[in-house]
């Protein structure tokens, strides 16, 4: 009888998706019959991938009308939150005494482990947030970052029951998500760093070439690639901000917009100058090879693969987002982005930055030294091997 594994990504954006679809991959090879559940986009995005994905209610954070964290409203949905999680338990649980997988493999989602717990399957959990980070407002106070020390044990104690924790980063002093990992010792010993788990797609020349010329784009000027990724509520404002910002770059300046809306149109739109809009764009790997400065929210898979492919960014983490503020102001601090505050954020600014980007050499030598380091670490392998041994 083949073996069987129960994958779990967080709904909220794609990136933890994606992970485990590379898991997924890796897994199917091996003969292992696979089954997802999710919430929201990730949910669509599996099923886009040929996947069956058990669709189950959303525990999701509240976002302001401007693209931000809303801390009055995740307060007033807790009701809500608490609800849809008891529902989770509910659906898990059931789906996983039908099904009788070898292995539980969670990206960022409690409730799979704690359903693996009482139904007695081990599970993984793949985790670049242990902890929920205040906003920077609130952690002034010092009632708040003693909140965030309790907080952070408590998860870190819940995050425990699972087998395994792997964190998919690069090791102290380089972690992006030292900020959320680091400091909750209920966790420590259950630790593993593996590097990231962001795809190592091959970009051949022949496609970028392809891309190139479709595009009308030359290589010997710079290309900025605007990738915009997180909950939908959170993604218009800020390329609309881009938007015009793109518009006075300079004639010698290409650039090419994705809002990052899974169910959107894959067909390229013409801007001003030398851009191109997509709602979805099919080429990403090509254009993310092709480019010499990423505009980017400050979530943990979008930056990695920024690191994998050797790019300096522009990072413009979501507003009161404790978790891309930090990742965003970490790789900033090595020299590899420009981190700009979403609160204060406007069209010249982001200009600026892009031009300070592309004219200053010192960030394309950082990310190139962050991209050797990542070389040494296969994520992808390194959770393999973890995997297996569950499956025989």
């Amino acid at each position: 009888m083949a073996a069987k594994a129960y994958l779990t990504p967080y709904g909220v954006g794609l990136g933890h998706a994606s992970r485990l679809i590379m898991i997924a991959q890796q897994l199917g090879r091996l003969g292992v019959n696979l089954r997802f559940s999710s919430s929201g986009e990730a949910a669509h995005y599996i099923s886009m991938h040929g996947y069956d994905c058990l669709t189950i209610p959303p525990v999701e954070l509240a976002w302001s009308v401007n693209g931000g964290f809303s801390v009055k409203d995740s307060i007033a949905r807790i009701p809500s939150f608490f609800a849809n999680f008891c529902r989770q338990l509910n659906i898990e649980v059931r789906s996983l005494v039908e099904y009788r997988p070898n292995i539980v493999v969670s990206d960022t989602r409690l409730s799979p482990v704690l359903s693996g717990k009482l139904v007695g399957i081990p599970s993984i959990v793949i985790l670049n947030q242990l902890k929920l980070l205040l906003s920077p407002r609130l952690r002034e106070l010092r009632v708040a970052r003693l909140y965030e020390k309790i907080n952070g044990e408590i998860l870190g104690t819940m995050w425990s029951l699972a087998d395994k924790i792997i964190v998919p980063d690069l090791p102290p002093p380089f972690t992006l998500a030292e900020d959320t990992t680091c400091d909750t010792s209920t966790v420590t010993k259950k630790l593993k760093y593996v590097g990231f788990t962001v795809p190592r797609i091959p970009v051949e020349d022949g496609s970028i070439g392809s891309v190139e010329k479709n595009l009308g784009f030359q290589r010997s000027k710079p290309l900025v690639f605007v990738h915009i990724s997180g909950p939908s509520d959170t993604r218009m404002g800020l390329v609309r901000t881009i938007m015009d910002a793109c518009k006075d770059l300079g004639p010698e300046i290409q650039y090419v917009i994705s809002e990052g809306n899974p169910k959107g149109d894959t067909r390229p739109r013409k801007l001003s100058g030398s851009g191109w809009y997509y709602e979805w764009c099919p080429v990403k790997d090509e254009i993310f090879a092709m480019s010499n400065v990423l505009v980017l929210r400050g979530g943990h898979a979008a930056l990695s693969q920024a690191i994998q492919f050797g790019k300096p960014v522009l990072t413009i983490p979501i507003e009161n987002h404790g978790e891309q503020l930090g990742n965003s102001h970490k790789i900033a601090k090595i020299g590899a982005a420009i981190e700009l505050d979403p609160q204060r954020l406007n069209a010249i600014e982001v200009k600026n930055a892009i031009h300070q980007l592309i004219n200053d050499s010192q960030y394309q030598r950082k990310a190139e030294m962050l991209m050797k380091l990542a070389e040494k670490l296969d994520g992808v392998e390194n959770i393999m091997k973890i995997v297996r041994p569950y499956l025989k």
